[in-house]
């Protein structure tokens, strides 16, 4: 997660250095004492149900046949059955009739698997409830084993050729991911634990394993560290606010309604809130990183720039980058729940009954609230990275100058590097770039003009 940006930045000065570590460290340890309160230790197990026995088996012969005519059937409805109609012979490879071949019938009905020779299939034990000597075989579904193996060697393989090293931590990084969410997010939620609160607490984990484990222990890393957190919470309260504004009860989907039939004592309010925090943890990784690494790179490329020019060309950074992730967060809403919307073309009622019912505005909310925070995540994170990356160069310009320079003002040493101070520009060089400031741009794409200085406040944005 976040942007890969391997110059080295310049050593940030030790004062700030103490500062971020004493704002960092009890953060991570506030959140590892409420991991281990919340931590889930009586989790219920799931019941052992009827489930019925599953066997390997390949199919070898695949036989179609009409479909016999319905015995009885009222007036208008079709008088066969729905195809298709036939038997599948398959090996079975594993259970009491391992090695031999048994015959079911044709998969059929809504969802039914199309299989073929030579597919790989799972089948059903069928016991007859009169007569439990008589089992019959049938085809569930396929096996999805080696495809989806082979496709995670392919996704890994690539990240590993692509990133190096910074690949394989990005790997760790996301199996560290997934081991908190099924040992403390999941479970906790499951035990009755609050889910928002276990949401935060699981996302801030997250976030510190990944962003350190992926990044490295630096300062860049402290400050996306600290801009995530703050636009964590402020997501949490958002769709707090947002949700209770809109009376939603988090039944708006199929699945939280056949949870509830099962798990009866599970808060589906927060259970919506939880995974809005959860989906918007991903995108805050990326805009945080992006940030503090923009801020890193401007002020390596223009040392002079000041505190507020540094803020405003990273912040042109950010604008385009949620401009363009905003509409990945809806899209990638849109595309979850396309089942959900395509159902609105079959519903009958007025379209603002339709916007405002439970399934829809459940959906609205989780992307505006999302959308809010990475908002508010921009100017924050380049705000603490602005700050962190200037420190040091007041006392560095008043070194060489003579006297500590004003926030507006160029500053003579490298951005973060109190310790190696840059000696300011003569006085024949600035003269040079004021006039060049000073000088109305031309259409004249002569020598002189090309090296003119662009306004420092213009847009980055190319003309079309």
């Amino acid at each position: 997660m976040g942007a890969d940006h391997t110059r080295s930045a310049p050593p940030t000065p030790p004062r700030v250095r103490r500062i971020l570590v004493v704002t960092v460290v009890p953060l991570f340890l506030a959140t590892l004492v409420a991991a281990l309160v919340l931590w889930p230790r009586d989790a219920p197990r799931p019941e052992p149900g009827d489930d019925l026995p599953r066997y390997h088996g390949t199919v070898t012969r695949v036989v179609t046949e009409p479909c016999p005519p319905n015995p009885v059937v009222p007036e208008g409805t079709p008088t066969t059955a729905d195809g298709p109609c036939g038997t599948v012979t398959v090996r079975v490879e594993n259970g009491p009739d391992a090695g031999q071949e048994v015959a079911t019938p044709i998969p059929a009905g809504p969802g039914a698997p199309r299989v073929g020779v030579d597919d790989d299939v799972i089948l059903v034990s069928l016991i007859d409830p009169e007569d439990p000597s008589i089992s019959a075989y049938n085809i569930a579904e396929h096996q999805r084993g080696k495809p989806l193996i082979w496709l995670g060697v392919l996704f890994a393989a690539a990240i590993v050729a692509f990133g190096r090293l910074r690949g394989l931590a990005a790997l760790a990084g996301l199996a560290a991911s997934f081991a908190i969410l099924l040992t403390f997010v999941l479970p906790g939620i499951s035990a009755g634990q609050p889910p928002l609160v276990v949401a935060i607490v699981g996302a801030a984990l997250i976030m510190f394993v990944v962003l350190y484990l992926t990044h490295g222990v630096s300062a860049q890393t402290s400050v996306a560290v600290l801009g995530t957190l703050g636009a964590l919470v402020l997501t949490g309260l958002l769709g707090l606010a947002a949700t209770g504004a809109t009376h939603l009860t988090g039944f708006g989907s199929e699945d939280a309604t056949t949870l509830s039939m099962f798990r009866a004592d599970v808060d589906l309010h927060g259970l919506l809130l939880a995974g809005i925090i959860i989906g918007s943890l991903g995108v805050l990784d990326d805009v945080t990183v992006t940030q503090a690494a923009a801020v890193t790179e401007l002020a390596h490329a223009n040392p002079n720039f000041s505190r507020r020019e540094l803020y405003r060309s990273a912040t042109r950074v950010g604008r385009a980058h949620i401009a363009s992730v905003v509409n990945t967060i809806v899209l990638a809403y849109a595309g979850a729940s396309l089942p959900l919307l395509l159902l609105l073309t079959a519903d009958s009622r007025a379209l603002g009954q339709i916007v405002t019912s439970e399934f829809l505005a459940q959906e609205i909310v989780r992307s505006v609230v999302a959308t809010l925070g990475l908002i508010a995540a921009v100017p924050l994170t380049t705000a603490l990275a602005t700050l962190v990356t200037t420190a040091g160069r007041g006392r560095a310009g008043a070194t060489v100058a003579g006297g500590p320079p004003d926030d507006d003002e160029p500053a003579a040493a490298v951005a973060g590097g109190g310790d190696n101070p840059r000696v300011s520009r003569p006085a024949t060089d600035r003269a040079e770039a004021l006039h060049a400031l000073s000088t109305p741009r031309t259409r004249n794409t002569s020598s002189a003009t090309r090296s003119e200085w662009p306004e420092p406040d213009r847009s980055t944005d190319t003309r079309w």
